[in-house]
């Protein structure tokens, strides 16, 4: 059975652990609630911008731009969204898993774009060629880090190194639940062959051509698609690191009552034995 004093320390490394769980807990709500602030106010320009995809009349010929080429699939591209840091349950390996069935899925060589130094190390270690590196973007990226992401994306597909782009991100669900989520980038589907919408569609009228301004919405489709991924990546962190430090804290409040259990018991067992030694010294003293 362990001493006393080897009880007193680890309740003291517990409770010394259990503040910095607290800490982190607290740090996490704080950020979450900003997160998910954005990428709330986020989405209704995500979908408005499907919307007006969607309602762009079917474009052919020349004026088809090159993101729309369907060509036979050689090498695959996947931006891979993934937080810089741990700490957050099992989030990390939850969309690594993602990536790793996908690969196996796919008999084509399959490379990378990341953007979390957990996605980078997973793709590194697998032993996948990693196109570039976003890593530390910080708690809240912009539009202008989206488009850089996005341009890297796009220029691998325009040059040929890639003929199709996949995007894997973490969806916020709910606070808590986030699911890992793989959705196609590149080449972008027609407005006919995306999934139909039931409800009531707008109806827009374009100036100039519709060719004209589907070359200069589809990039910008893009950074949208690869922003509200980093977005609800983020929140979707923020909510499960703070789950997980909620849990840690907790499980240190149940240790620390076991060990403090454990500590009376000795300290009882101690107060008994020293009775113990009294009462027969007292009793040896009498026969003496």
């Amino acid at each position: 059975m362990a001493s006393l004093r080897d009880i007193q320390r680890r309740i003291r490394s517990v409770r010394n652990t259990q503040q910095i769980t607290r800490a982190f807990q607290r740090v996490a709500f704080s950020r979450l609630r900003v997160a998910q602030a954005r990428t709330l106010a986020s989405r209704p320009y995500a979908e408005a911008m499907r919307e007006v995809l969607r309602s762009l009349p079917r474009v052919t010929g020349s004026e088809r731009d090159a993101l729309q080429e369907q060509r036979p699939v050689a090498n695959i591209l996947v931006v891979h969204v993934t937080p810089d840091r741990g700490l957050c349950g099992a989030l990390p390996g939850n969309i690594n898993r993602l990536l790793a069935r996908f690969i196996t899925q796919h008999s084509e060589p399959v490379s990378a774009i990341a953007t979390g130094r957990r996605g980078r190390d997973f793709v590194l270690r697998s032993g996948r060629h990693l196109v570039a590196d976003f890593s530390g973007m910080g708690d809240a990226p912009s539009a202008a880090d989206a488009a850089s992401v996005a341009r890297a994306a796009i220029d691998e597909f325009r040059a040929g190194r890639a003929d199709a782009v996949y995007l894997t991100y973490t969806r916020l669900i709910s606070t808590m639940r986030q699911e890992p989520a793989l959705i196609q980038l590149l080449p972008v589907a027609p407005a006919e062959e995306q999934q139909e919408d039931r409800r009531p569609k707008a109806q827009y009228e374009f100036e100039p051509e519709p060719g004209e301004v589907l070359q200069a919405l589809l990039p910008r489709y893009v950074e949208m698609q690869i922003y509200q991924a980093l977005l609800e990546s983020k929140a979707s962190e923020q909510s499960a690191r703070m789950v997980a430090m909620q849990n840690a804290s907790d499980n240190a409040e149940d240790l620390v009552a076991s060990l403090t259990l454990s500590r009376n018991k000795a300290r009882q067992a101690g107060i008994t034995r020293e009775l113990a030694e009294i009462v027969g010294g007292a009793a040896a003293l009498e026969q003496g």
